[in-house]
């Protein structure tokens, strides 16, 4: 009976703690997916944050239509502001403004790769420091984070950055949070938050998951945005997966290893996944559902889990 009770009990402990810890996360859609929605909204918990990303073939007005429209379905919209893309900080402001009227609370700040010529900001700090986003109300924002690196800027100017980016929080009264990149390799993940002790950067992490996504798509899009070392340590092979044991390819294997991550630390500065959905918005929806309504399997090593039928 105790060897029953000891085997079960970290079990049921590793089962609720999973539970809770997708219960507090997030997930994005794209404005392609505005279709999609009505479906997400019946399948995610009420209030549920969903992040809306601006890709290269939408525009911020797509962005704040499809914000708007998931607010009106009972969750809550973080839309993203692309810094490099924005044409002047007036338009950006009414944008702004239009979404705090309609219920939104928080925006995701990213710097954005590829701008357009003359933007009115240069980087995300330089648009934290214009007071736009306050001056239209919202107090909440996101901004990115980089476990296994950025493809193109150096290391210790991206941890610069992160600090300017605390203190101006701090100077302004935002509430900030980092949403990272997903990665491979969560040692990765627990070495940057070394990093982000070492320098005094205590904003809360939103650790990025790849929702369930086949292993031949998942690699594109890491490739595409730059996912780090990880991805360097196969050098676009799949088949070197195999010979790196603690590399994780699937979704649930991922969020376990986040989770553990933040268990290892008793300073973690991870409080919930953030889940990309990569074209499988309604997937990826279901499947989170499924973990915080405690249908899953974990498996008997621990290391992943299944979805019951």
């Amino acid at each position: 009976m105790n060897a029953v009770t000891q085997t079960v009990k970290p079990v049921s402990a590793m089962k609720s703690a999973l539970r809770d810890f997708v219960a507090g996360g997030s997930t994005e859609v794209t404005p392609n997916d505005e279709k999609m929605l009505v479906e997400m909204a019946s399948i995610l918990p009420a209030g549920f944050p969903v992040y809306v990303a601006n890709t290269p073939k939408t525009s911020p007005d797509d962005v704040v239509r499809v914000a708007l429209r998931l607010q009106e379905l009972g969750l809550a919209a973080s839309p993203h502001v692309i810094a490099r893309r924005v044409v002047d900080a007036k338009r950006l402001r009414d944008r702004l403004r239009v979404l705090a009227a309609g219920g939104v609370q928080q925006v995701l700040l990213v710097a954005g790769d590829v701008g357009i010529p003359n933007p009115a900001f240069s980087s995300t700090i330089e648009l934290l420091e214009s007071g736009v986003v306050a001056d239209a109300g919202i107090r909440r924002v996101g901004v990115a984070g980089h476990p296994e690196g950025h493809p193109v800027v150096p290391e210790e100017v991206i941890w610069e950055a992160l600090e300017r980016k605390q203190a101006i929080a701090r100077a302004t009264g935002l509430t900030m949070h980092i949403a990272t990149q997903f990665g491979f390799d969560t040692r990765a993940l627990t070495v940057w938050e070394q990093g982000l002790a070492a320098r005094g950067i205590a904003l809360p992490v939103h650790a990025g998951v790849a929702g369930p996504t086949p292993f031949t798509r998942l690699l594109k899009y890491a490739m595409h945005c730059g996912v780090g070392a990880s991805l360097k340590a196969v050098s676009g092979n799949p088949v070197s997966f195999s010979r790196l044991p603690h590399l994780v390819t699937r979704a649930d294997e991922m969020l376990l290893g986040v989770l553990r991550a933040k268990q290892l630390n008793p300073v973690s500065r991870i409080f919930a996944p953030h889940f990309f959905a990569f074209g499988g918005v309604l997937e990826t929806a279901r499947w989170l559902r499924a973990v915080v309504d405690g249908l899953f399997e974990l498996d008997s090593a621990g290391r992943g889990f299944s979805i019951n039928n």
